[in-house]
């Protein structure tokens, strides 16, 4: 049995795959979305005094939530503690966790369990940006480890509603998946 090296299409058209369920799928489905890269679709949302979230998706049936976190320069985001698994990307910069040794850079992913607590920082110049893919609660905590808030699909959805309102925009429909 040979090995698949490739796609076994390269034809530049849609194509007509049959679907048993198709009509059903039309019916009780979703269709997937599309966030362009203007503010105008998701602007950039201060989460700070050096930081600045740009939503990208709201699934309140999954309590997930997708967002870009920029920091603008060397800087902290709090302890936190995740009640679901985070997946992200590195995309500019640089950033790390002071409870590990290894540092992000642009292209790289990473991983976060349940149950983890860590701090986020970057040390580089130019601050950092990256994409991530959250499930669950987010606990954030003090200084001196006492808990201060609980950051979940509806305190995200709650931070890009109000910064809407009070900037006279819109929400996205498309960030609602």
């Amino acid at each position: 049995m040979a090995s698949m090296t490739a796609p076994p299409s390269g034809a530049y058209k849609i194509v007509d795959v049959h679907e048993p369920f198709r009509s059903l799928i039309g019916r009780r489905g979703q269709e997937g979305t599309y966030i362009g890269g203007s503010e105008e679709e998701s602007p950039w949302v201060p989460f700070g005094d050096n930081a600045a979230i740009r939503h990208l998706a709201f699934d309140v049936r999954q309590n997930v939530y997708c967002n870009i976190l920029w920091i603008k320069s060397p800087g902290v985001i709090g302890t936190h503690k995740h009640r679901g698994p985070v997946w992200a990307v590195g995309l500019e910069g640089s950033f790390r966790y002071l409870e590990y040794d290894w540092v992000c850079k642009p292209g790289e992913f990473i991983t976060e369990t349940p149950g983890t607590a860590h701090t986020l920082v970057t040390d580089d110049p130019e601050g950092m940006k990256a994409l991530f893919w959250m499930q669950g609660a987010n606990e954030f905590y003090d200084e001196d480890g006492t808990f201060v808030e609980t950051l979940d699909v509806w305190w995200f959805m709650n931070h890009y509603e109000t910064y809407c309102r009070e900037h006279g925009l819109t929400p996205n429909p498309q960030l609602y998946i």
